[in-house]
């Protein structure tokens, strides 16, 4: 039997990559945008056919702003959120265009009909079911991203790989192990969440420690190990660090003591039971030829067909 090999689709991010990189003139029959479901498609199928997976999992975010991360930094992800006073008043959804919208409930139709697992998890990120799934497995994992924060997850000795997305696409996407991780920011897998703690993050609105940049952030990680060692050595005093940096550091202990569940993605999640195995036939076949023709996506299927090995749709 051929070794378990899972690949994780960090879908958000592949679908924006999609939808901004995939020409909008991408239409459906009736003039509809389809331009971020034909280019997740068509990724699928070439991951598919490079990596050569045994599992695949499409995680989700049931949750993309979570109330705990919120409520310990309130400007996480701030700068996304879309004003919806004609409901309840509430200011919880996601700037995302109208051109895209329409094109996610597309997408987990599609991944229901082709028979690909989507799994999320109620109050959480789709990064926190990756790193759920990535911390209760004990086979090879892939993990498929546009976002550094998932490097926290690299582990050469199961292994556990981030295929990265942001810089070159999907097809040529850097392979992210530890070595690569040490050589970009100086620091090994296991501290790169603290270094992106002190660091900071304005896409995520995370402002990290006031006047600790990239340098000096993979200096201390680098030196201390982890950031409870460099803060414990900055309480007692003789940590060595330069006078300027330790005070921005202890002024920002109560941001590194807030941000720590932050930036640190959840490996405890409860996930529900889901069927990872990759389809060697569409699920609902009839269905999925239906949705092929109304939408104008008989050659993206057809590519995903050849890619999964079916005989038959």
């Amino acid at each position: 039997m051929a070794t378990k090999r899972l690949m994780v689709l960090d879908t958000a991010s592949l679908y924006f990559r999609a939808f901004y990189g995939v020409p909008s003139s991408i239409m459906a029959p009736d003039g509809t945008q389809i331009n971020a479901v034909r280019g997740l498609l068509d990724f699928i199928s070439r991951l598919v056919e490079d990596h050569q997976p045994t599992d695949l999992i499409a995680a989700w975010d049931d949750d993309w702003r979570p109330d705990f991360r919120v409520a310990a930094i309130p400007t996480y992800k701030a700068h996304r959120v879309v004003e919806t006073p004609d409901t309840d008043g509430s200011d919880d959804g996601e700037d995302v265009p109208d051109e895209l919208g329409h094109q996610v409930q597309l997408i987990i139709e599609v991944l229901e009909l082709i028979g690909i697992a989507r799994l999320g998890a109620p109050g959480y990120e789709a990064d926190d079911v990756i790193g759920s799934l990535v911390a209760q497995s004990d086979y090879p994992v892939l993990v498929v991203t546009g976002d550094r924060d998932l490097f926290q997850l690299v582990d050469d000795s199961r292994p556990v790989r981030v295929l990265y997305t942001a810089a070159k696409g999907v097809g040529n996407a850097e392979v992210i192990d530890d070595s690569a991780i040490r050589e970009r920011y100086g620091v090994g897998a296991h501290q790169y969440a603290d270094y992106a703690l002190l660091r900071g993050d304005t896409s995520d609105g995370l402002p990290g420690v006031r006047g600790i940049g990239e340098k000096t952030a993979s200096a201390m990680i680098s030196e201390f190990g982890d950031i409870d060692s460099l803060v414990a050595a900055v309480q007692a005093g003789n940590s060595g660090v330069k006078a300027g940096a330790q005070r921005n550091l202890i002024a920002g202990l109560d941001y590194i003591e807030r941000a720590r569940d932050v930036v640190r993605v959840a490996p405890d999640i409860t996930l529900k039971p889901v069927e990872s195995v990759l389809p060697t036939k569409a699920a609902y076949p009839v269905q999925l030829n239906e949705f092929a023709t109304r939408w104008g996506l008989t050659s993206a299927i057809d590519r995903l067909e050849r890619a999964f090995k079916w005989q038959v749709r």
